[in-house]
């Protein structure tokens, strides 16, 4: 479990090449906007990645000088801001960039090379994994930059997503799967049983301290649905006038509704009466079969209309890596490697799939999905698990969002890179957040325990 050098750095380079081909994917007009309001201008991204990568690593853990220290300050970090101030926010970060002005294109592609040439000449050449040192333990610093670009190519995506199809450039390959009847609505009880959340940091080459440490949690019985709610499923909930009823909303989400003008979820589109899937490079007509993708709060108004709710993080734990012999599973199918038969992943594809086609990566109970096609929000808030201490190498990562705020989701998305499938990796967004690929499954009391 020791580290390893090699493959670090062909992670790097891995990640370097897939985040420069999506930058690629855009036109050269399209560098300085901003797609998502809740979201920096694609510029700021460009240079945050390696920017990031090396504050981390060479600046912070191992005290090399800088480059460009006004560069690495406006590409260090920045925290989306709240729904009910991002539109003023983004009015401001406009005025500001029109008065200030970010970089030109070839000054951040300067400090882009630099940045990457001196990351890697450390990844080669440093010691980098130091025992009792806060940042190198573990090589703590070096899996930090290589998960933080990972997760950061899936906001690009979804990023890309809220962009007109004339300003992407379309790949040759692309070819979204579409055949397929949605699956029929399905509960498989789950019984009562331990669930292990959390790991202990050492015992594994890596884990972000929300993920740590380990304990143990009494799940009682409870049923949930063999598939997630697909957008055949979330239409029934759309027509019965779901977005014009209060009753299913929280007061917040309510009001977010209205103030939005609300009627259907963000990836919907419908133009002559036909619904249409908002892809990321055409509008094509609305797959019944696939996942639904919607905030936390559409996805908790539509199980209340359901009689359902949303299962809890340790629920989901359960249903995806638990086992009739009280054994914890690494994946929901066992523990092979990932492979495409098991699920919709590591950007296996630009959008879902039909829910249920992929039976092979089945938990246990015969739960279908857990990892890939969407990630899964929870009815968990976003909280510290008992003994929790902020990773000196990215303090700020988890701490800041222990808000009350942020659900908790599970499992990956078709954007999800696979070196974060792991079982106690935890994503989180503000309920009101749209943009994501997520999707959700109902969970309810189980057989014998409903009134």
């Amino acid at each position: 479990m020791g580290f390893n050098r090699s493959a670090a750095v062909e992670q790097y380079r891995r990640n370097r090449d897939r985040s420069r081909a999506l930058f690629h994917m855009l036109p050269e007009d399209v560098y300085y906007s901003r797609p998502i309001d809740l979201r920096h201008p694609i510029v700021f991204y460009d240079g945050h990645l390696p920017g990031f990568s090396f504050n981390t690593l060479v600046k912070k853990a191992l005290g090399r000088p800088s480059i460009d220290p006004r560069l690495e300050m406006l590409f260090a970090r920045g925290i989306d801001p709240h729904e009910s101030t991002a539109a003023a926010e983004g009015q401001s970060q406009h005025r500001r960039s029109e008065a200030e002005g970010w970089p030109a294109r070839d000054t951040v592609q300067a400090f882009v090379e630099e940045a990457d040439a001196r990351v890697i000449d450390a990844l080669e050449h440093e010691e980098l994994d130091r025992s009792g040192d806060p940042l190198l333990d573990h090589a703590d610093a070096v899996f930090t930059i290589l998960e933080h670009e990972a997760m950061h190519q899936e906001t690009l995506l979804y990023m890309w997503h809220r962009l007109p199809f004339e300003q992407k450039r379309r790949p040759t390959t692309y070819a979204p799967v579409v055949d397929g009847l949605a699956p029929s609505e399905e509960w498989i009880d789950i019984p009562a049983g331990r669930v292990t959340l959390g790991v202990e940091r050492k015992s594994v080459p890596f884990a972000w301290d929300n993920e740590c440490p380990t304990f143990t949690v009494d799940v009682a019985a409870f049923a949930i649905e063999r598939h997630n709610v697909t957008n055949a499923c979330f239409m029934e909930f759309v027509e019965a006038g779901g977005y014009r009823d209060p009753r299913w909303w929280s007061a917040d989400d309510w009001r977010w509704v209205q103030s939005e003008h609300l009627a259907h979820p963000l990836f919907w589109d419908q133009s002559d009466g036909r619904w249409y899937w908002r892809g990321m490079f055409e509008r094509i007509p609305l797959p019944m079969s696939w996942p639904v993708f919607v905030s936390h709060a559409e996805a908790a108004a539509f199980a209340r209309w359901r009689g359902a709710r949303l299962p809890t993080e340790a629920e989901y734990q359960r249903a995806a890596f638990g086992s009739d012999d009280s054994s914890n599973r690494l994946h929901p199918w066992g523990d092979a490697a990932p492979t495409d038969a098991h699920g919709v992943f590591d950007f296996s594809s630009w959008d879902p799939q039909p829910a249920g086609s992929h039976p092979s990566g089945a938990s246990a109970w015969g739960v279908e999905d857990l990892v890939g096609n969407g990630w899964e929000w929870t009815a968990s808030t976003f909280a510290p698990f008992p003994g929790f201490q902020a990773a000196a190498s990215y303090p700020e990562y988890s701490a800041d969002f222990f808000d009350g705020e942020h659900y908790v989701m599970k499992g990956a998305s078709p954007a999800t890179a696979r070196e974060l499938l792991r079982p106690t990796f935890r994503n989180w967004f503000r309920a009101r957040y749209p943009y994501v690929y997520a999707t959700f499954r109902c969970a309810r009391a189980a057989r014998g325990q409903r009134t």
